[in-house]
């Protein structure tokens, strides 16, 4: 049960989040080519918010809402990479059981918690506006527009690193998906004072 000793992991912690958000996208994002066209990130994001909008319209709360946007994360996100990223230098002390413990635990967490948040969003339409290429990947701009409110941007970052077209990252409303749960799980291994495994427990909690 490998566990990171305290001062090591707090001073590698400090310096990883100090790469930012734009660092965290280049390191996942490897390559000097296109694979992934305009075209496809597109139809990849046209597909995960036709399912957010049916999730949101559903009308369901609760676990039921989460076990919905947990396979929509399953099928349109690159779990893997947002795992292993959010995990940040601890992914490399981890045993390949606790990759997959927390892969799949982070993944409950995040159908939570951003389940919960687009909960919010009742009512709202998410329409494509656009994608640009920025490095190796493809970022797609999209529009959530709500009943009497003013419209907010969701931007979908994409690529085919995984070998099939994922969304890697997402910001809401200037949020970054990334750099925000890279934060977040950091905190816990902190609290947890490196322990892999007792973090892991935690995550299943939170959210």
């Amino acid at each position: 049960m490998p566990t990171i000793p305290t001062k090591t992991f707090c001073r590698n912690r400090r310096q990883v989040l100090g790469l930012g958000a734009a660092g965290l996208v280049a390191a996942m994002v490897p390559g000097s080519a296109y694979a992934l066209t305009d075209a496809q990130a597109r139809a990849l994001i046209q597909k995960a918010v036709n399912e957010v909008n049916a999730a949101i319209a559903s009308g369901r709360t609760g676990p039921a809402l989460y076990a919905m946007f947990e396979r929509i994360f399953a099928r349109y996100a690159d779990v893997n990479v947002i795992a292993r990223s959010a995990l940040g230098v601890a992914a490399r002390q981890a045993s390949p059981a606790q990759l997959a413990a927390f892969t799949k635990a982070f993944q409950g967490y995040l159908s939570r918690k951003y389940g919960k948040r687009f909960r919010e969003f009742q009512g709202a339409k998410f329409q494509i506006q656009g994608a640009r290429p920025i490095k190796t990947f493809y970022e797609v701009k999209t529009l959530a527009t709500l009943p009497g409110q003013a419209p907010f941007e969701v931007l979908w970052q994409v690529s085919d690193r995984s070998g099939s077209d994922k969304f890697f990252n997402l910001i809401v409303e200037g949020v970054n998906m990334l750099a925000s749960e890279r934060a977040e799980i950091g905190a816990m291994l902190d609290r947890r004072r490196g322990n892999i495994n007792a973090m892991i427990e935690d995550l299943k909690r939170a959210g």
